[in-house]
């Protein structure tokens, strides 16, 4: 959250007064507006949606008390100043008893009460939002750099180069190559104080990825029952990672074009302009020009989203990056399942680097777990991989026998119950049962 969409609403009836404050706090970058009446406040409270207002304690026909309880009506989360003339302990701990964060006096001593009282507000607002972002994700440690960008010397300096510009970034790769890490490297590397905010574009239905990119207020559409703030406005001083970005729909387009042109982007049900500063970088496995030429992505947008473009080789012409990687994988994962440590063999390894990876580092990685489930010593078991011929149904023949074994494993370990199974597996008992059907895996069973 910048002080530039932070908005403060002032409400006092002395206007001379209420002028002061006003200028002070757009002196300092706040958005503001000053009213004289408390019912006006009422009537625009929804309109202007503050972050903050400041109200005079004693007015004529509603006093700032009153006025703080009806606002809060309509949003319990607004945070209050009052401003009072009567500078005794009484009021302001009655105030402040009622849900206000602070006071100042009036006659103001000097303008840096007002402007620290402010600051802290701002502060803990800020810091409330980036805690939210923190909590809804699981930032795990990245891998050393040496492990990801073995045999791709190129990709790393380019990577180098554009971190700390403010550069929009386009990753081109397969799926599976590590477009989403490598973003997350980026902005580590660019030393920004604010956070990574991702989101995939071909995840979310596309009536519902312009409330999550932009926000949206309270009423917007049905179901809206409180302000929500969208990925651009929480990764104010951060990266905005947009995953697929092809999938976009072309009025969702246009509206990116607008946030990297001008910078500025609007909640859905509002008419307030806000401001980001975020780094936007993007990723497609898809090819754009191709997209552009068949009229499915507008060429204006893909200029400017392809800025500095960087291309990231599929795993299978970076042979020399398979056997950091996988430690790396059986690292994490023995960390994780709580088994202890495991580890592969020079032949694994081998077996690793000859298999064509049609799925990339996903799909080394789902080998590698299923082969940990499999696993009963210190040395990990690698199934056979089978070498497919034509990227096609041999590969997928290859990872149904490896599927299938895990399940009678887990099967045979849980004494053919079906629920303790699925619990080892970490899948669902609806998700098994269906596995245990299209496998047609004999056995006994068990609920």
């Amino acid at each position: 959250m910048s002080r530039e969409n932070f908005r403060i609403m002032i409400v006092d009836d002395e206007r001379s007064f209420l002028l002061l404050l006003k200028k002070i706090l757009e002196d300092a970058g706040y958005t503001v507006k000053g009213l004289t009446d408390p019912e006006e406040a009422i009537n625009l409270f929804d309109s202007y949606n503050p972050n903050l207002v400041i109200t005079d304690l004693k007015m004529p026909g509603m006093d700032g008390i009153d006025l703080m309880g009806e606002l809060k009506k309509k949003n319990n989360e607004i945070d209050f100043i009052m401003i009072t003339a009567f500078a005794t302990v009484e009021t302001a701990v009655d105030a402040m008893k009622k849900g206000a964060a602070d006071y100042i006096t009036k006659p103001l001593r000097e303008p840096e009460q007002l402007r620290l009282s402010v600051a802290r507000v701002y502060e803990q607002q800020r810091m409330l939002d980036e805690n939210r972002l923190l909590k809804s994700r699981i930032f795990q440690d990245l891998p050393p750099v040496e492990t990801i960008f073995a045999g791709m010397k190129k990709t790393y300096q380019e990577i180098l180069d554009v971190a700390e510009t403010d550069a929009t970034v386009l990753l081109y790769g397969e799926t599976g190559t590590g477009k989403s890490l490598i973003a997350k490297i980026i902005h580590r590397l660019s030393g920004r104080s604010g956070p990574f905010v991702d989101i995939n574009c071909a995840a979310i239905p596309e009536n519902l990825l312009e409330s999550e990119l932009f926000g949206y207020e309270k009423g917007a559409f049905t179901g809206a029952v409180s302000q929500k703030k969208g990925r651009f406005e929480l990764a104010h001083d951060g990266t905005v990672f947009l995953d697929e970005i092809s999938e976009m729909s072309p009025a969702l387009q246009a509206k990116m074009l607008r946030v990297l042109q001008e910078r500025t982007f609007e909640r859905l049900g509002s008419l307030n302009i806000l401001k980001t500063n975020a780094r936007i970088i993007t990723a497609t496995n898809r090819d754009l020009q191709g997209l552009v030429r068949a009229k499915k992505f507008r060429e204006d947008l893909y200029y400017r989203v392809s800025v500095f473009p960087v291309t990231i080789p599929p795993l299978r012409e970076r042979k020399e990056n398979i056997g950091g990687i996988a430690e790396y994988l059986v690292d994490v994962m023995s960390a994780r399942f709580g088994r202890g440590e495991k580890s592969l063999s020079e032949i694994d390894v081998g077996k690793l680097k000859e298999y064509p990876w049609p799925g990339n580092i996903r799909e080394l990685e789902n080998v590698l777990e299923r082969s940990m489930i499999l696993s009963k010593g210190s040395q990990l078991t690698l199934p056979d991989l089978i070498m497919p011929e034509d990227m096609g149904s041999q590969h997928e023949v290859g990872l149904r026998s490896i599927e299938m074994v895990a399940i009678e494993n887990a099967l045979g370990k849980a004494d053919g119950s079906r629920k303790k199974a699925a619990d080892m597996l970490g899948i669902s008992l609806r998700s098994l049962q269906y596995k245990i059907k299209e496998y047609r895996i004999a056995g006994k069973r068990s609920s």
